[in-house]
């Protein structure tokens, strides 16, 4: 065993090998792979072998279609066959709901260049003769689902990376992991140890005792899996001499069940609402290829369907039932890139589906540690969305959900029970006596609406209970004043000498003289968005800086890396040590000036301003600027005085009809103004032309900041996409993002986020098309659960399209 090394990779599953196979590939072969026992210990050797392109986000979609067309390449470098079968498959719809869900499943595959097709439940008997067609209302056709060899599938990205010059060593246990003063590695095994810049955790089943090794506590859970082999059966029998071809994969969405050909039989697995997680707080160093105990009174309820929806199922024997441990995270996805604060430690773990998503898993690290990007979106995988907050009862108890719903519908306003009340602001109680409705954002409860007493949300593809509830909030913010909960945003604060060089260096923007405020988009170096902020000069050399909540571990992994090393900055993401509060409307002004001795004119208080002012007794940060597009301030308070301040506004608002808004009235006033988000229209994809950020970027500022010289090309040459808004013909649901965007009968783009405004009475979408129709008003169709809806183009916001009312 070689004693130094570029990249050190930790486990021989399909996603560690696929790992190594991609950094040789990329050109990096001073590469090792450590596996304490043969290749494919853990979960791969037992895993059911499925292959498929249909993911919930489109970006991982992109992935796990990379994952399949890979296999070819690798079998032939390698010469290690991998017993690729593309079967095709039919996704399968129980109820309307189901099919709905389905047809949106379709309209994405439209842009991403998926063989997806709409059918009838007897057309896919006629694809898949073991189903009975009276159990469905309707399916989907995919040609590009099938299965594989997991043992050979490892095996040939472990040797196509040894002859691109990458060294695999089995039967090395890792020990310990101990970073030196000079920031190397030292990975101890049993064997002896190796110094190495670069250490990946693909540790599958043991990724958290690798992570516990350098003081990590990853949110992965193993849950026991079980599927059944039949014996043969004649109707299988039947149809592959009839026709030459296997039967082909299904998925019961409603039944929770998978299914696919395994020899003369078939192979039927479940995810079971009665769901047992495995070696829950560590897992055994000495578990390789075994398998537990199987528990089929536990999978019963699963059976029954499944003997029911494909009646050939009840003729037949079972001749083995597989029970083996997979791990998963909180919502399912993998935990991919590098973790905060352990420069060179990479995380390629919780990848349950990695016949699907372990080639795309690969390419995005290599392309990460080599390029420094994945090269891809691949936000949903990301280990940065979970911070210490996900601790080892929130990740049982999530898992466990996601487990349960694998093949659930999640209707786009249901917001699901596990894990909550984790983490709330001081004023939680009191909104929920105002009816707050909850959801969550970054492990915080955050106020989605307010019902009243009897009312609650029904869970719908189309508008729901809360739809007038959530008009009359906009209403209250258009015509009155509103108030919202806005704690869940991320807040940063800097100080130091070296603070204001530093900003420059890394925001794109130009930066606001003290007592100012500017929109901040911050640039990667290839000059696509990594963040958008609002940006606040307090003055004495102190900053202020707001942005996505959700991505407050991704950004402050950023800053974290592009820190000087002389001190010369404080840094600190303030989380819940600061609360927020923001007022919107036309009255904002009059209410302020009721809780304050400071003079908040328009004059004297303009639109970007920001100053500390009491409110109450209270001392607080208050900016002026307001995300619903209206005049509105921003109120940044220390939690202990959060109900005081609340209160206060409260009982003085009474007399301007003061009322609470959530986030779907903040939405719905936002699409009004044509105000795009983080994570929906300003991704690590676009550029700030595309997204029409360019109005934020100082071009010309002397700061040699990160991404200007792309950024500056990007102007140039215009960039490919437009961020567009479309009012859209819809009657009685509207977009929430994926769909396709139709122009002239060809899809040419996609929606990535909407709803209903409720303030212009409009359906409203937003999405991005390329350049060349940009300009275009007319002739666009967005698509929506199935029908073609026609759309026209926005150019001017609905809302204060002058900024009369914003800034005056």
């Amino acid at each position: 065993m070689k004693s130094h090394a570029q990249v050190v990779v930790i486990g021989g599953g399909v996603v560690g090998c696929s790992v190594l196979f991609h950094l040789a590939r990329h050109g990096w072969t001073d590469v090792v792979l450590l596996e304490r026992d043969e290749l494919t210990s853990g979960s791969t050797w037992h895993a059911a072998g499925g292959m498929h392109t249909i993911n919930g986000d489109p970006n991982v979609a992109k992935l796990q279609k990379y994952t399949i067309s890979l296999y070819k390449e690798i079998e032939e470098l390698s010469g290690q066959a991998t017993g690729v079968h593309v079967t095709g498959g039919v996704l399968l719809a129980a109820t309307e709901a189901r099919m709905d869900w389905l047809r949106g499943v379709v309209a994405k595959g439209r842009y991403l260049g998926l063989d997806l097709e709409e059918i009838s439940a007897k057309e896919a008997a006629e694809l898949m003769p073991l189903l009975d067609p009276k159990q469905f209302v309707g399916a989907v056709r995919n040609s590009e689902d099938g299965h594989l060899d997991p043992s050979g599938v490892t095996h040939a990205y472990a040797k196509a990376a040894r002859k691109l010059g990458a060294e695999v060593e089995r039967f090395t246990k890792v020990e310990d992991i101990v970073r030196r003063v000079d920031g190397l590695w030292r990975v101890i095994t049993n064997k002896g140890e190796i110094i190495t810049e670069h250490v990946v955790n693909a540790g599958g089943l043991w990724a958290r005792e690798v992570g516990r090794m350098v003081g990590l506590e990853l949110p992965v859970l193993a849950m026991e899996h079980m599927y059944l082999i039949t014996e043969d059966m004649p109707d299988v029998k039947a149809w592959n001499d009839k026709t030459g071809t296997e039967i082909i994969h299904a998925v019961d969405f409603d039944g929770e069940l998978y299914l696919r050909q395994e020899r003369g039989g078939m192979l039927m697995g479940t995810y079971e609402k009665a769901n047992k997680p495995w070696s829950e707080f560590s897992t055994p160093w000495n578990f390789g290829h075994e398998l537990l105990e199987p528990d089929i009174d536990r999978i019963a309820p699963s059976l029954e369907v499944g003997f029911r929806h494909f009646p050939a199922f009840q003729n037949t024997g079972i001749k083995q039932i597989i029970n083996g441990p997979f791990t998963f995270a909180p919502d399912g996805n993998p935990l991919v890139g590098p973790v905060r604060g352990l420069p060179g430690f990479w995380s390629a773990c919780g990848v349950m589906a990695g016949f699907s998503q372990g080639g795309g898993v690969g390419l995005a690290l290599a392309n990460w540690m080599i390029h420094g990007d994945p090269g891809a979106d691949i936000w949903a995988m990301d280990i940065s969305r979970y911070g210490d907050w996900a601790s080892m009862r929130y990740t049982n108890a999530k898992v466990r959900e996601n487990y349960s719903r694998r093949f659930s519908i999640r209707f786009p306003n249901e917001e699901l029970p596990a894990g909550r009340g984790l983490k709330t602001t001081p004023i939680y109680d009191l909104l929920s006596a105002k009816g707050a409705q909850w959801g969550v954002a970054y492990g915080l409860e955050v106020p989605l609406w307010y019902a009243p007493e009897g009312v609650k949300d029904e869970f719908s593809w189309r508008r729901s209970s809360d739809f007038e509830h959530v008009a009359n909030e906009v209403k209250t913010v258009r015509e009155g004043v509103g108030l919202s909960e806005i704690s869940s945003f991320a807040k940063y604060r800097l100080k130091g000498q070296g603070a204001e060089a530093w900003l420059d260096r890394l925001l794109a923007c130009k930066l606001p003289k003290p007592g100012r405020m500017t929109l901040a988009p911050m640039l990667k170096e290839d000059g696509k968005l990594i963040g958008d902020f609002s940006l606040a000069n307090l003055g004495n050399g102190e900053w202020f800086v707001a942005g996505s909540g959700i991505a407050e571990q991704y950004h402050m992994r950023w800053f974290e890396k592009h820190l000087p090393a002389d001190g010369s900055i404080s840094l600190e993401a303030a989380g819940q040590k600061l609360t927020g509060l923001s007022i919107a409307g036309p009255k904002a002004r009059e209410l302020l000036s009721k809780v304050t001795r400071a003079d908040v004119s328009a004059d004297a208080f303009k639109f970007m301003d920001i100053r500390t002012l009491d409110i109450g007794m209270a001392p607080c940060l208050v900016g002026r600027v307001s995300y619903t597009g209206d005049l509105g301030y921003e109120i940044w308070i220390e939690p202990e005085y959060q109900r005081h301040v609340f209160q206060v506004l409260m009982d003085a608002g009474e007399e301007f009809s003061l009322g609470l808004f959530g986030s779907r009235a903040l939405n719905a006033l936002r699409l009004e103004k044509n105000y795009g988000s983080w994570a929906r229209e300003y991704r690590p994809i676009y550029g700030p032309l595309e997204a029409g950020l360019d109005r934020f970027v100082a071009y010309g500022k002397d700061a040699d900041f990160i991404g200007k010289a792309a950024a500056i090309a990007e102007r140039k040459e215009g960039g490919k996409l437009r961020l567009r808004t479309f009012v859209m013909d819809a009657t009685d649901a509207d977009v929430i993002g994926d769909e396709p965007i139709w122009f002239k009968d060809e899809v040419r783009g996609w929606v990535t986020s909407g709803g209903y405004a409720h303030g212009a009475k409009v359906s409203i979408a937003m999405g991005y098309v390329p350049k060349e129709i940009a300009e275009e008003t007319d002739g666009f169709e967005i698509e929506l659960l199935g029908k073609r809806h026609s759309a026209r183009m926005q150019a001017a916001p609905l809302f204060d399209a002058n900024q009369g009312r914003m800034r005056g």
